[in-house]
């Protein structure tokens, strides 16, 4: 795999416009790779609090979380892209998301081992005080994937600027794609649960009541839990 990291994670807009339209198969496979790997090595370090099984199926299901939410976005981004201005094909700005999701994954493997001194400092699933080291997991999660998200986002602003030579539909360009993001990737999220699994809850790769409730009344719940 034969693919400058280092270039990604610069974010130097010649040079990531280069990979997206010089090497964009290279750049293709190679991303994906670090997807796979990355988010799942951090679906891991989530699932363990739970039990080892969880932590198997959060490894599995994590990096098809995120491919899922890379083509949705893809597919909506590059709408958003032609109409504010982008001069970017649908294959362009699939890199360009799929880049994105790139450093995001690199940041989330980075915070696995966080994620297991947290776990590893928390009550346990038999403890009595397990629904608050529960919560604790939860909201860090949350925080690590948020902060993740939008470092990644605003990491490419220059490369959508280097494209549309406008600075106003570069930020209307990124403000859309990361409310694409929020939107559609945490309410996916939320359908595909378990990911930490609750203490009371049964070891499973999904709910049967998956499509009941939605992610952001789940965690107001959780931090008015933890604050009151």
């Amino acid at each position: 795999m034969n693919f400058p990291v280092r270039k990604l994670c610069g974010g130097v807009p010649e040079e990531l416009a280069g990979l997206i339209k010089g090497r964009g198969n290279d750049c293709l496979y190679s991303c994906f790779v670090i997807v796979v790997l990355c988010s799942s090595a951090y679906g891991m370090s989530v699932g363990i609090w739970r039990s080892p099984l969880q932590s198997l199926y959060v490894a599995i299901k994590f990096p098809l979380l995120i491919v899922m939410v890379i083509v949705g976005n893809a597919l909506i981004n590059s709408m958003f892209a032609k109409i504010l201005g982008a001069r970017l094909t649908f294959k362009e700005s699939f890199i360009a998301v799929l880049m994105s999701f790139t450093i995001a994954s690199l940041i989330l493997a980075s915070f696995a081992p966080l994620m297991i001194c947290l776990i590893w400092n928390s009550p346990s699933v038999s403890d009595p005080n397990s629904t608050i080291s529960h919560q604790g997991i939860l909201l860090f999660n949350v925080f690590s994937i948020a902060f993740a998200g939008v470092v990644s986002n605003l990491r490419l602003y220059g490369l959508i600027l280097h494209l549309t030579e406008s600075r106003e539909e570069s930020k209307r360009i990124i403000f859309a794609w990361l409310a694409v993001n929020l939107l559609f990737g945490s309410q996916l999220s939320w359908i595909m649960r378990p990911f930490i699994g609750g203490p009371k809850g049964a070891v499973e790769f999904l709910r049967e009541n998956a499509l009941d409730g939605n992610f952001f009344e789940a965690v107001f719940h959780s931090a008015k839990n933890l604050m009151f």
